[in-house]
């Protein structure tokens, strides 16, 4: 059911409500308890991007960083595929065609959809079945945590397409999640990495079966739509932020958001309830 959640603060606006949010290039529903799943849904083609989808899901990632009625967002591919990467015949041939100026222009909205995924607050759970490639392993490495199959084959495939393997932020986010050695080999061949290759390197954190894969992420989703939203928010951004800091910084800035942390109510609301041998209903504020 798509509905906006009530603050319960009544002088707590809802800025840029989200839950009920009609999306015309992929699926998006958002239930009662604030979990929002995103589906790529051209199946027949594996779930390919478009110029029309890039946009629309960098806009709605970033429409997301004000929004406080959507908690946690899964991010998935319809028909037992996550998504082929951009679309051959919409997106890849036009390309061929265009300026340097234009090829800008496009390059940088990819890597936009990247950064508006990392930068908004909401935890971002992958569900990677079957085809992850492309612009669509970008993705699921823009993701959080990510869930994928013993079916799931991941390619940043980039080079097979005479492309450098630098693309959408890989050349950085790779190798922080699998290491250079391992990254390095995956972006100059392109090659699939496997869902047991995904799961031992630390790109997945748990493999399903895929016809429980969509439902257990989102028993993820919903433990964390139950907890702290602006202790996870925070984490998220310290997370994203510490990747340039020093030692010293990062413990010093962790000092300051966990200040700020301290000054919320759900802090309150997880002592009253462990004094009185109870479980915390956080309200994220």
């Amino acid at each position: 059911m798509k509905h906006y959640i009530a603050s319960n603060n009544p002088m707590r606006p809802q800025f840029g409500a989200r839950s009920g949010y009609e999306a015309r290039h992929f699926a998006w529903e958002c239930g009662d308890d604030g979990v929002a799943t995103v589906m790529l849904n051209r199946p027949d083609r594996k779930n390919p991007l478009t110029f029309d989808s890039y946009g629309e899901l960098r806009d709605l990632f970033n429409g997301l960083r004000y929004a406080t009625d959507v908690k946690v967002v899964v991010v998935t591919g319809e028909g037992g595929n996550f998504c082929s990467g951009g679309d051959v015949h919409d997106i890849i041939g036009p390309l061929t065609k265009m300026t340097m100026p234009e090829l800008l222009e496009f390059t940088r909205m990819t890597g936009d959809l990247v950064k508006a995924m990392r930068h908004c607050p909401q935890p971002i759970i992958g569900a990677i079945d079957g085809v992850c490639a492309g612009a669509g392993a970008m993705m699921a490495l823009a993701c959080d945590l990510r869930y994928g199959s013993e079916l799931t084959k991941t390619a940043f495939l980039f080079t097979r397409v005479g492309l450098a393997g630098a693309d959408m932020g890989a050349c950085a986010l790779l190798p922080r999640v699998i290491g250079q050695g391992r990254a390095s080999e995956l972006l100059f061949t392109g090659r699939a990495m496997t869902g047991h290759e995904g799961l031992a390197w630390g790109f997945f954190n748990a493999l399903h079966e895929s016809s429980e894969l969509l439902g257990k992420a989102q028993a993820t989703a919903r433990q964390l739509a139950a907890g702290p939203m602006f202790g996870h928010a925070m984490t998220k951004n310290m997370l994203n932020q510490e990747w340039a800091m020093t030692i010293d910084q990062a413990i010093e800035a962790e000092a300051q958001a966990q200040a700020i942390c301290m000054q919320t109510q759900d802090f309150r609301r997880a002592y009253e309830a462990f004094v009185a041998k109870q479980k915390p209903v956080f309200g994220g504020d």
